[in-house]
């Protein structure tokens, strides 16, 4: 059972049909943080991926792209992929189908006011993933018909929760992480001291055991 904390079994993640939450790539394995930009947090991390040459995914919330664009500028400029996370960090479960897909249509448009100005990634297949990882079998039919990828994750650090601290945080990714895994981080409040410390050791151990760290 202490696995369900940091990997779903294969089994289970069926039952979430139309869901990545690994890729099948040998020798990969994909950093994403979620619920940015900001600027308390996110240069502070991109700082470390530029130090090491690492290239990881963001889903970002609309709201924090208004509130910081020069934030969310930096991410695209330097060649991180971007994912929808939603325009206010909504529930899924507390949204009507209606709310939940306008929700997601405002933040693909003030992600794309900002893409066009620093990188054009129009060819490239939308990544989404929900809040909290939840989300009606309803609003996940409809965002899959948009044509979006849906991301969930393979390793969760739990980075936002202060009981966590970095050395266990290290070790789940060191017990869990395998062939194409998407270990999951945020760029908030929250987590930052925690994430801001694990992710070079974290990065060092990922290129140690051979791996590839790239986009989705």
């Amino acid at each position: 059972m202490l696995r369900l904390l940091y990997q779903f079994p294969s089994w289970m993640q069926r039952l979430y049909r139309g869901v990545t939450w690994r890729r099948r790539d040998t020798g990969v394995v994909y950093l994403t943080f979620d619920d940015g930009s900001i600027p308390e947090v996110t240069p502070a991390i991109l700082d470390v991926l530029a130090k090491y040459g690492v290239k990881a995914t963001f889903f970002v919330v609309g709201d924090n792209i208004r509130k910081h664009p020069h934030v969310y500028a930096r991410v695209v400029a330097e060649g991180h992929r971007v994912g929808n996370h939603t325009y206010h960090h909504v529930k899924g479960r507390q949204c009507s189908l209606v709310e939940y897909l306008q929700e997601v249509d405002a933040c693909e448009e003030a992600m794309n006011g900002q893409k066009s100005d620093v990188r054009n990634q129009e060819s490239e297949v939308r990544l989404f993933r929900p809040p909290y990882g939840k989300m009606t079998f309803a609003q996940k039919r409809a965002i899959l018909e948009r044509g979006y990828e849906i991301v969930l994750w393979d390793v969760l650090t739990h980075d936002y929760n202060r009981n966590y601290t970095p050395e266990k945080m290290l070790r789940i990714v060191q017990r869990y992480t395998r062939d194409g895994s998407i270990i999951n981080f945020h760029d908030s409040v929250k987590s930052a001291e925690r994430t801001i410390e694990v992710l070079p050791q974290v990065i060092e151990w990922l290129q140690q055991q051979g791996y590839k760290i790239a986009t989705l």
